[in-house]
């Protein structure tokens, strides 16, 4: 076994690995352990208060904790933010957005962790692009480039199941790959809606 499971070395090596967020079976692999074993020091470690169970078998560092978005694309996969949360977070609508909006290939799905609102909304394999990989500091997490969260928001509220939100900034957006991203989506309200908006 990789070690005699000690929480300073589990910690250290998680965060060696930028993992601050897990499920029980990477942590089967990283430290070679038992099934036995890793489910007895994950249930001993959350009564502890070293660790945090978010759901299911998915946990968190208490220690370090992982950022909203951070814990959004581990609860939930594949998915990456998106929509109103990611319009918000480059600062494209002006309000505060209390939900982390992420979107996904699976089912639709709404999680509550420690009080704060995860949605995920789904879309099509073929739509499932226009994302990458942010860092910020010592946190790193998928988020949707603003024009392909523009059109994700954009797909929904052309189906009436998103509000349309009248104070979304219009400028700075590059109008190609707008176009392009909504050609992923083959919905002919959502194309009038996107020549309306560019």
């Amino acid at each position: 076994m990789y070690t005699l499971l000690k929480p300073i070395q589990i910690r250290e090596e998680l965060l060696k690995r930028n993992l601050r967020v897990f499920t029980g079976q990477e942590f089967t692999r990283i430290f070679q352990a038992s099934h036995h074993s890793t489910k007895y020091f994950l249930e001993t470690q959350v009564k502890e208060g070293f660790l945090s169970r978010l759901k299911r078998g998915i946990y968190m560092l208490k220690t370090d904790q992982p950022s909203e978005e951070e814990i959004a694309n581990a609860i939930y996969k594949p998915s990456y933010i998106s929509f109103e949360y990611a319009l918000a977070y480059y600062n494209l609508i002006p309000e505060m957005v209390y939900t982390i909006t992420s979107a996904t290939t699976k089912p639709t799905r709404l999680f509550d962790v420690s009080g704060i609102a995860y949605s995920y909304k789904t879309i099509k394999k073929e739509a499932f692009t226009g994302y990458f990989l942010k860092k910020v500091e010592n946190k790193s997490f998928l988020i949707a480039e603003k024009e392909k969260a523009l059109v994700d928001y954009l797909y929904f509220v052309s189906l009436k199941k998103s509000p349309e939100n009248d104070r979304l900034e219009t400028k700075g957006f590059d109008k190609e790959k707008i176009i392009f991203y909504a050609a992923l989506f083959k919905n002919k309200k959502l194309n009038n809606l996107i020549e309306t908006f560019i």
